[in-house]
């Protein structure tokens, strides 16, 4: 997230996340980290494409990437894409959900297993807070602003910092909880 509180640009842009500077391994680790705790990853529809195209190409194409290890962590969990539209998409590990999207995801938090992350988009993600979905939010503060964009967060919503972990780079890892 920018410093000003978007998740993309107006047209859905990312290009501000990887600013140039001193990359901090730690924090490739702890994306790793969170990512490894999860055994199931939720999209929306809308960025499902690109994001299975991306770790796939990473996994298939780019055996030297240092992206690799999350890229294999990111193609083996399971993803549930929610649509209203598609009722099916390809990727290795994915399946189509189309059916109401609070009583879908209280059926998959009760399954057991680890815990579940949401990589998006944006308006997916909203959903997801304005239903009280969401249980913990991990937010990477980046040391950019856009003046505007996509936010995720479409009211007001009360949340209490749990942890919080500044990097090298200059980004802040916040953990907070719904009050």
């Amino acid at each position: 997230m920018t410093i000003d509180g978007f998740v993309a640009g107006p047209d859905g842009e990312l290009d501000w996340m990887w600013i140039p500077g001193e990359r901090d391994e730690s924090l490739f680790w702890k994306v790793i980290e969170l990512a490894d705790s999860c055994d199931t990853i939720l999209l929306g529809r809308k960025m499902t494409r690109e994001f299975i195209d991306h770790w796939e190409n990473i996994v298939d194409n780019l055996p030297d990437s240092p992206e690799q290890p999350l890229a294999q962590l990111m193609v083996n969990t399971r993803k549930v894409v929610f649509s209203h539209t598609e009722t099916a998409i390809t990727g290795r590990n994915l399946e189509v959900e189309n059916g109401d999207l609070a009583a879908a995801v209280h059926a998959l938090k009760k399954e057991p297993g680890k815990d579940i992350m949401v990589y998006g988009g944006a308006n997916f993600i909203s959903s997801l807070i304005s239903l009280n979905l969401i249980d913990e939010y991990f937010i990477f503060s980046n040391p950019v602003a856009i003046g505007n964009g996509l936010s995720i967060f479409k009211e007001k919503k009360l949340l209490k910092l749990d942890t919080s972990t500044t990097y090298k780079n200059g980004k802040i890892l916040n953990k907070y909880l719904p009050v």
